[in-house]
């Protein structure tokens, strides 16, 4: 089935969390409350608390970014000393340990870094296409609650939108 993104823009905070509240607490079929995207010009702390919590993954990507780049880098490190076994180190071990950390300590912390940035730029779905539903008010004043619903949900949302004030619900059906 198709989906359609609904836009409502709201002058105050609390008529958009009234919206958020009536919409997670009802069961309208064709309707996922993760779904829901709200925007706003400034933060407001309470958001968690009406959204509910969402996950964060970009924790993982650091903890694999930071292993893959340390692990490389001994392995690199230590292959490049093992091809010189048959040089006389003078009771030497081939591969000394130690001085093998400071360069994997090194590309521990950048391999974390790199992939972090990556992570983030996947978690936020970046690079995207602008919604053609973007507002320009959502920047300057007003909080938009942006949904994705299927065509059998759009006329419920819209009536709970107009129910709790919208000051304009704007529509896009999707592909």
């Amino acid at each position: 089935m198709s989906k359609h993104h609904i836009l409502a823009l709201y002058n105050n905070f609390e008529e958009a969390e009234a919206a958020v509240a009536e919409l997670r607490a009802s069961t309208i079929k064709g309707f996922n409350f993760d779904d829901l995207i709200m925007k706003s010009p400034i933060e407001h702390p309470e958001v968690e608390s009406v959204l509910g919590e969402r996950p964060i993954n970009v924790q993982w990507f650091t903890l694999f970014g930071a292993l893959g780049g340390g692990l490389t880098a001994f392995l690199l490190i230590a292959g490049a000393q093992g091809n010189f076994f048959a040089q006389s180190k003078g009771g030497k071990p081939i591969i000394p340990i130690p001085p093998d950390f400071v360069l994997t300590y090194e590309m521990f912390i950048l391999g974390g870094v790199y992939i972090t940035v990556l992570g983030f730029l996947i978690c936020a779905g970046l690079p995207a296409r602008r919604s053609k539903l973007y507002s320009a008010t959502v920047s300057e004043d007003q909080v938009g609650l942006l949904v994705q619903v299927d065509q059998s949900a759009v006329a419920t949302i819209k009536s709970i939108f107009t129910k709790h004030q919208a000051l304009e619900i704007q529509e896009e059906a999707g592909k």
